[in-house]
């Protein structure tokens, strides 16, 4: 024991490992062909966060405004390149550079005020507030961008018809994609709600659990959990309605007509 908390060795995690192995076995057994899925997400989670320990008590034991930057700065570009592999050959460049500006833009707005307006945390680069929580919020802005494209560009493609019947009505791009837009919004922040609606009573969130498994009192895990809960809904929200009201446009040309979905 370390601080009241049970400290795990290596041999101890590893025993985890038997849910892969349990898994596996169902998959083989119903052939449901996601072997390869399973061993490389395992694989790929553990050396990741392997990585970003040691990462992250480099940072945190040398404190610097520049190496906190720095991982923000690859955290945002990191979600930014999934959302366009997500999507590779369905998105158009100027789909692309919209995602480019929206995601980052959505997030920050939403970190940096959680961050310097009701934290307050100091210093302003402080690494052990700012990179756990901008990963919370830059990753859940990703999912929230990732559902709102993916629902756009089927939307857009399903209803192609009723959307160039708009405009021989004489109905704005804006106009004929309210639609879509809103049930893109929609489908991009339900997650979020979900969750939202289920944490306290149905579960407990990963980072309240972390915080009161570490010694912190439940009261004050409660606090930080629901304001980074909201932080995180704002992320989303911001950084995909940005999107979405930009990324329509990309859908039409200059003189109003539906391109790009033959």
């Amino acid at each position: 024991m370390e601080n009241d908390v049970i400290t795990l060795a290596p041999w101890q995690v590893a025993l985890a490992y038997l849910f892969v192995v349990v898994i596996l076995f169902i998959l083989r057994r119903r052939s449901i062909r996601r072997e390869k899925i399973l061993l490389l997400a395992t694989v790929r989670m553990t050396i990741q966060l392997i990585v970003m320990g040691y990462v992250l008590t480099l940072i945190i034991d040398n404190p610097h405004p520049l190496l906190t930057m720095l991982v923000i700065v690859l955290m945002l570009a990191f979600a930014v390149f999934t959302v366009l592999r997500r999507f590779k050959g369905r998105m158009s460049p100027s789909l692309k550079r919209v995602v480019l500006i929206t995601l980052p833009g959505g997030s920050l707005v939403a970190l940096l005020y959680f961050l310097f307006v009701v934290i307050r945390i100091e210093p302003f680069y402080n690494p052990q507030y700012f990179i756990p929580i901008s990963g919370m919020v830059i990753g859940n802005s990703m999912t929230g961008i990732t559902l709102g494209v993916n629902t756009m560009i089927n939307r857009f493609t399903d209803q192609k018809a009723a959307v160039m019947e708009a405009l021989h009505l004489g109905a704005t791009p804006r106009d004929a994609s309210h639609g879509i837009i809103n049930e893109a919004f929609d489908q991009a922040i339900m997650p979020t709600l979900n969750n939202m609606l289920g944490m306290g009573v149905i579960f407990l969130p990963g980072m309240m659990t972390g915080q009161i498994l570490s010694g912190v009192s439940p009261s004050l895990a409660i606090l930080y959990q629901i304001g980074v809960m909201l932080a995180i809904l704002g992320g989303v929200s911001f950084s995909t309605y940005l999107f979405l009201r930009v990324g329509y446009r990309t859908f039409f040309n200059r003189q109003a007509q539906l391109i790009g979905m033959d």
